[in-house]
C-alpha cells in the first residue's frame, strides 16, 4: 500500500494506491481479506463504517441456520442434488446453484476449522437438521448468533495475518472509469470537522463490495439499526442488478430487532394487540379462527414456517398470521405483541386453549419434547432457555413484558448481478455476501450464510488468479477521482452553509422508509407501486433541499443519497414484475380485486392474484441509465451445467491457470 495525495479545489486530500480493496467488515468480507492473504494477495485492505457494526454480527434467530452440502449420516447427497434444491427456487441461474452447492463444504469446514462451533457427534460427524424449503437434513447452527460467530472468527484470522482495516470510513461514492472500477471515495468519521471533511480516496485494481442487504430502506425492519446497505453506491455506476422484487419478510421484534422464529412460536404464546398508548388490549386473532386449536397450530407453524410466504395462506394456513398483524399494524395503526406470561384465551365462539385441541404436528413436537405443561414461557425455558436471556440482555424481561412484533423486512434474496467469479458487469467490482443478487424467488433457510462464504472465495480465486492485466493509470484514476470528488464537495458545502436551519435528514428518510414498507414491501399493488414510484423520483430530485444543523449529521446525509436512489430501482423492479402480470410468490403478496380470497370474512379488498410459475424461468434485470432513470428487462435463467468430470481434462486446465479465466454471463 502507498500513500499519497490528490489536489481538488487547492485543498491536499489522502490518496492509498494499493491491490484490492476490500469494502464491509461482515462474514463475507472478512472470508475474502482472509482467503486473498491465503492465495498471496498481500497488498489488500479492509475499509468499514465500523468494526463490529453490520449484519453478520449482529442477528440471528433461536436457531441460526447454516446450509450446507449433507456431509454425516447414512442420506445419499451430491452438489447437483444441493445445486438442484437451490435452482428450483426459481428465478437462480444454474451454474450459481452448482458452485454454491460444490464450494458449500469447503466454506462450512473453513469455518469449523478456525473455530465456529458448529456441533458434531462422538465420530465426528456434523450432524443436520432440515430447514425450510429443504429435502434433506442439511441444515446445521452454532446456535443464535451462528452468524456472530462467523465474523468474530474470521476478524481473528485477518487480524492475525496483520491485513489493514480503515475503520469508521463510511464509502460515500464508488469510481468507475469505461466500464472499470478503479477505486472509490470515504469520509474519515474522525476527522468530519477538517477542512477537507475527512474525505479519503481509494485506488484499487480490484474492489470487493460486501455491503450487505438494503437495510436501511425500510420502516419496519429487522435489520440491525447500525447496518443501512449501500447498494446505491454501485447502481449509480451502472452495475446491474438482478431480482431486487424478490425479498424475505417476516415477524420481529421491534424494540430490539430480532427473528422471532423457531421455538418463539413453537412454545404457542399469546398474541394481543393495544392502542398507541398501549391500551384496549385485544386477543385479535380470535376474530379469525374457526377453532382455538387451528389457530394455536398456526402459531407453532409459524416456528419452522416463518418467512411470510403467499402458499401458506389457504384454509387458514400460517402465514394467515403474518397478514392479521399487518392488518392490526398498517391497517389500522395498532401495536402488535406476543405475551409468554399466559397462554392464548380464546373466547366463546373458538374456545379455550387445550393442548389436546392441537393438530398432530404440533402436538407430537412438544409432547417429544416435554413441553406439554405450563406458560409459553414455562416451555420456552424447558425447550430453549437461551431464547429468554437473549432479550434479557438486551434488556426486555419476558417474565414481565410483552414482545412488540411487526412484519419487518429481514433479507433480500436480490442484489447486484455477477457472473461465476461473482464479478459485475463493471468489471473488477465484486459484489459479495447478500448484495449480491444470486438467490431466487425461494431459498433454503441458511442458504444465504452458504453463499456469502462461497461467493466471497469465488472473487478471491478470481482477483488472485486473473490473467496480468494492466493497472488503471494514476493519471487516469486522478482525472476520474477529481471530478467525482468536485462534486461531493458542492455537495458538502452546499449543507454545511445551510446549518443554522433545523435538521430534515431523519424526515427525509423516514419519508422513503415509510413508502418501501407500505408499497414495497410483502403487500404490493400494481397501482399503488407505480404512484410510490413516481414519488421516489420526485424525493430524488429534492435531495439538496435536506437541511443539516451539526457536521456529525453528515455521513447520514450521504447515506440517504445512495438510499434514496436505491429504493427507487427497488420499486422500478416490482412495478416491471407486476406489469408483467407477475402474481404472489416468495415473501409478497399481489393484491388483485379479482383474485383469491384471503379470507371470506376480511372482504374484497384482502383479494390476492396468485403467480405465474412460468416467471421463474425467468429473471429480472434493473440497470441506471446515463440520466439516472431505471430500466428493467427479462432475461431467461441459465440452467444447471453439466460440469466436466474428466479428472486428467480438469486438472490439465486448472494446472495451466485456464480454470480461472472461464468466461461466462452475468
Amino acid at each position: 500500500m502507498h500513500k499519497n495525495c490528490i489536489t481538488i479545489n487547492n485543498i491536499a486530500f489522502p490518496l492509498y494506491e494499493l491491490d484490492v480493496i476490500i469494502i464491509g467488515s461482515g462474514a463475507a468480507s472478512l472470508n475474502c481479506a482472509d482467503a486473498l492473504y491465503t492465495m498471496g494477495k498481500t497488498d489488500i485492505a479492509l475499509i468499514t463504517e465500523k468494526i463490529g457494526g453490520g449484519t453478520s454480527n449482529n442477528t440471528g434467530s433461536d436457531k441460526q441456520t447454516y446450509y450446507k452440502l449433507s456431509v454425516s449420516g447414512k442420506e445419499a447427497d451430491s452438489p447437483y442434488d444441493m445445486a438442484k434444491s437451490l435452482y428450483d427456487g426459481g428465478a437462480m441461474h444454474g451454474d450459481l446453484a452448482l458452485i454454491e452447492a460444490s464450494l458449500s463444504a469447503q466454506g462450512f469446514f473453513h469455518l469449523a476449522q478456525i473455530g465456529v462451533p458448529f456441533p458434531h457427534n462422538a465420530y465426528g460427524g456434523y450432524v443436520g437438521y432440515k430447514t425450510d424449503h429443504d429435502p434433506r437434513q442439511r441444515a446445521t447452527s452454532a446456535g443464535p448468533w451462528t452468524s456472530h460467530h462467523m465474523v468474530q472468527c474470521l476478524l481473528k484470522e485477518v487480524n492475525a495475518k496483520g491485513i489493514k482495516i480503515f475503520d469508521d470510513h463510511d464509502v460515500i461514492a464508488l469510481l468507475a472509469d469505461s466500464g472499470r472500477a478503479v477505486g472509490l471515495i470515504a469520509m474519515d468519521k474522525t476527522r468530519i470537522n477538517e477542512k477537507d471533511f475527512g474525505l479519503v480516496f481509494f485506488k484499487a485494481n480490484d474492489v470487493v463490495f460486501g455491503v450487505g442487504g438494503p437495510g436501511g430502506l425500510y420502516q419496519t425492519s429487522v435489520y440491525p439499526e447500525v447496518h443501512t446497505g449501500a447498494i446505491g453506491l454501485a447502481l449509480e455506476i451502472g452495475a446491474v442488478a438482478r431480482n431486487l422484487t424478490e425479498s424475505q419478510y417476516g415477524l420481529a421484534s421491534t424494540k430490539f430487532r430480532w427473528n422471532v422464529s423457531g421455538t418463539y412460536q413453537q412454545v404457542i404464546p399469546r398474541y394481543i394487540s393495544t392502542d398507541q398508548n398501549s391500551n384496549d388490549e385485544k386477543e385479535f386473532l380470535n376474530d379469525y379462527f374457526p377453532t382455538m386449536g387451528k389457530l394455536a397450530t398456526d402459531v407453532f407453524l409459524k416456528g419452522y414456517q416463518w418467512p411470510f410466504d403467499p402458499r401458506k395462506i389457504a384454509n387458514y394456513g400460517s402465514s394467515l398470521v403474518d397478514i392479521l398483524v399487518y392488518i392490526e399494524t398498517v391497517s389500522r395503526g395498532r401495536r402488535v405483541y406476543m405475551d409468554f406470561r399466559s397462554n392464548p384465551q380464546g373466547d366463546a365462539r373458538i374456545g379455550a386453549f387445550r393442548f389436546t385441541d392441537l393438530e398432530p404436528e404440533a402436538y407430537t413436537y412438544l409432547e417429544k419434547s416435554g413441553a406439554l405443561f405450563g406458560t409459553p414461557l414455562d416451555r420456552l425455558a424447558k425447550m430453549n432457555p437461551l431464547a429468554i436471556e437473549l432479550y434479557a440482555k438486551h434488556g426486555i424481561d419476558l417474565h414481565t413484558e410483552p414482545l412488540e412484533v411487526a412484519v419487518c423486512a429481514q433479507h433480500n434474496n436480490g442484489g447486484l448481478a455477477g457472473d461465476i467469479w461473482w464479478e459485475s458487469n463493471i468489471k473488477h467490482l465484486f459484489p459479495i455476501g447478500e448484495v449480491n443478487g444470486s438467490h431466487g424467488v425461494y431459498r433454503p433457510g441458511g442458504s444465504a450464510l452458504n453463499s456469502g462464504q462461497v461467493g466471497s472465495l469465488r472473487a478471491a480465486q478470481k482477483i488472485a488468479h486473473r490473467e496480468v492485466q494492466a493497472p488503471v493509470s494514476l493519471s487516469a484514476f486522478t482525472q476520474t477521482a477529481q471530478a467525482k470528488g468536485r462534486e461531493m464537495l458542492q455537495l458538502l458545502n452546499t449543507f454545511t452553509g445551510s446549518m443554522q436551519s433545523p435538521s430534515t435528514i431523519a424526515d427525509y428518510r423516514r419519508e422513503f422508509q415509510q413508502r418501501m414498507t407500505r408499497y414495497g414491501a410483502h403487500i404490493r399493488d400494481r397501482r399503488q407501486v407505480e404512484q410510490a414510484l413516481h414519488d421516489a423520483r420526485t424525493q430524488q430530485q429534492r435531495f439538496e433541499r435536506q437541511r443539516t444543523s451539526t457536521l456529525a449529521e453528515l455521513p447520514f446525509l450521504l447515506q440517504n443519497r445512495h438510499l434514496v436512489l436505491a429504493h427507487a430501482a427497488y420499486l422500478e423492479a416490482i412495478r416491471a414484475y407486476l406489469e408483467k402480470g407477475g402474481g404472489s410468490r416468495g415473501s409478497y403478496l399481489v393484491m388483485d380485486v379479482r383474485g383469491e380470497a384471503v379470507l371470506a370474512s376480511l372482504g374484497d379488498s384482502w383479494r390476492y392474484k396468485p403467480e405465474d410459475p412460468a416467471l421463474r424461468e425467468l429473471v429480472l434485470e434493473t440497470v441506471m441509465d446515463e440520466k439516472g432513470a431505471f430500466h428493467s428487462h427479462w432475461k431467461r435463467r441459465r440452467e444447471l451445467p453439466q460440469e466436466e468430470s474428466w479428472f486428467e481434462n480438469v486438472w490439465g486446465k486448472y494446472v495451466q491457470g485456464d480454470i480461472f479465466n472461464t468466461k461466462s454471463d452475468i
